[in-house]
């Protein structure tokens, strides 16, 4: 009898641990289909995503057609998939309770008022700069980015400063990785050049870059620093390069002073630069 139950169990046992890592397999599966789809931008084809993130074709298949069915994909006319209404309300429901964007928020759209002009929170997500939320100034100059928005660290004046907290190896192993050209050619791509960038722009609490991602187009960004000297986002100007060529000390007092609001208000060490 005792056998019995012996070899009953042992096996029970490999067919419970085969449906376990089965259902971990298909969420990873699914999370490597959103995280891609986020990273490219655009509306995909399964066999481009299977492709690109090494799954097999049916496995991505089936997984897509499940996350349609629960609107967590939605199909575009061009027999792509694409990120899902149900993501979207995910996200509003997450960024009601995120203390550190709402604070961010409100004195993004002080600064919008203050100086006339485009005024962004960013943020890091490895390699790539995320714009979190926009407020747009209330002229005619048109930007290109909008939230959601993700290029490279190195195009950007936030790219600078959102590498606080990591030591300087670090920082310069994620440059490697990750610094591309930009497609004004100006966007500097040598590692040791962007950490020696980074280091000046954190000690003096402001980075300025024009003209590295878009034509005509510059930034001022200021960190905002966490209890540990990190920088989890950072809050920016985003104007015509003119305009910083003139006299950029104007638009450089208000996002720094903007920085040190939300610092203060999340209780983070307010700084004295």
């Amino acid at each position: 009898m005792s056998n019995a139950t012996t070899t009953q169990t042992s096996e029970d046992r490999p067919e419970a641990t085969g449906q376990r890592r089965s259902r971990v397999s298909g969420i990873d599966r699914a999370v490597q289909i959103l995280d891609h789809l986020q990273q490219e931008g655009r509306a995909l084809t399964a066999y481009e995503v299977a492709r690109a993130i090494g799954a097999p074709l049916s496995t991505v298949y089936a997984i897509v057609e499940d996350l349609i069915d629960k609107n967590l994909l939605t199909r575009s006319g061009d027999g792509g998939v694409w990120l899902g209404p149900r993501l979207y309300h995910y996200g509003l429901a997450y960024a009601r309770d995120l203390q550190v964007i709402n604070v961010a928020t409100h004195e993004m759209h002080v600064l919008a008022r203050e100086v006339g002009e485009t005024v962004q929170i960013c943020g890091r997500d490895s390699g790539m700069m995320v714009v979190e939320a926009m407020a747009e100034g209330p002229g005619h100059f048109v930007i290109t980015s909008r939230v959601g928005t993700r290029v490279p660290l190195n195009w950007t004046a936030s790219g600078r400063l959102l590498v606080a907290g990591l030591d300087e190896a670090e920082r310069l192993a994620l440059f490697r990785r990750s610094a591309k050209a930009s497609p004004t050619g100006r966007a500097v791509t040598d590692p040791a050049a962007l950490l020696a960038q980074a280091r000046d722009a954190l000690a003096v609490g402001v980075s300025i870059q024009a003209g590295e991602s878009d034509y005509a187009v510059a930034c001022i960004a200021a960190p905002v620093l966490d209890e540990a000297g990190a920088c989890p986002i950072t809050i920016s100007i985003v104007l015509p390069e003119f305009r910083v060529n003139e006299d950029p000390s104007h638009f450089v007092e208000a996002v720094r002073a903007a920085a040190r609001r939300i610092e203060d208000k999340l209780g983070w060490r307010t700084g004295s630069l």
